[in-house]
């Protein structure tokens, strides 16, 4: 069974909804311009570099992006650009104003990372001399790989907040105390353990995919 079964909604579908959003994060970006809010223009302009990346994948590299993987990696961006907007009539962003919303975020873009890390790992696995990761350890890399990014993730939050502070500008991001931050991790590693245990089945076409661009540079490297 292949992701985008487990999704459930036709490719077509799945590839209009990644659109809408690229659309969506648009016209978000045009509201924090107006506004002048420096968090809204920063947060979406790297989720509309981000929605990028996979047809760069596929275009240039020939990695097959499952339509079903791009909506995954859409909807993570989309909803944390979309986070940091809130209502019109509302001086607070979703992030202020709905208590979940940043457990929901930072579960889904765990999960993004640990799909990133796991094809990552098979690839080297599979190519790289003395690398060995048994398929039992495997669980334990991709937590431990989250785990990882989330406190480099959390280390960026409070430098930037600090520094935006310093020199009295609008912060990009947003640190709210040491509770936060540990329920960040948290939600993480709820992401990571959600591709741990169901996913990595499911990306087995972006895997092989490396694993022969791999093997074509290492070709053209006579190795």
């Amino acid at each position: 069974m292949r992701l985008r079964d487990i999704v459930g909604i036709s490719t077509r579908t799945q590839a209009r909804l990644s659109w809408a959003m690229e659309v969506t994060l648009v016209g978000i970006l045009l509201v924090g311009l107006y506004r002048g809010g420096p968090g809204v223009v920063v947060n979406t302009a790297i989720a509309l570099a981000v929605t990028q990346l996979p047809p760069l994948l596929e275009r240039d590299f020939e990695i097959p992006m499952d339509p079903a993987l791009t909506l995954w990696i859409t909807t993570a961006v989309f909803l944390h650009a979309l986070g940091t907007l809130g209502l019109p009539w509302s001086d607070l962003s979703f992030y202020q104003s709905i208590w979940w919303w940043d457990h929901l975020t930072h579960g889904l873009s765990a999960s993004v990372v640990a799909a990133v890390g796991y094809a990552t790992a098979r690839s080297f696995d599979e190519h790289a001399d003395g690398v060995v990761l048994p398929p039992k350890f495997m669980f334990v890399f991709i937590l431990l790989f989250v785990l990882a990014f989330g406190v480099l993730w959390e280390v960026l939050e409070f430098l930037l907040t600090e520094t935006t502070a310093a020199f009295g500008i609008g912060t990009f991001l947003t640190q709210y105390g040491l509770e936060d931050t540990m329920l960040d991790l948290v939600f993480d590693s709820v992401g990571a353990v959600i591709v741990a245990t169901w996913g990595t089945a499911h990306l087995n076409d972006m895997v092989g995919a490396l694993d022969e661009r791999i093997e074509e540079w290492l070709a053209t490297r006579g190795e």
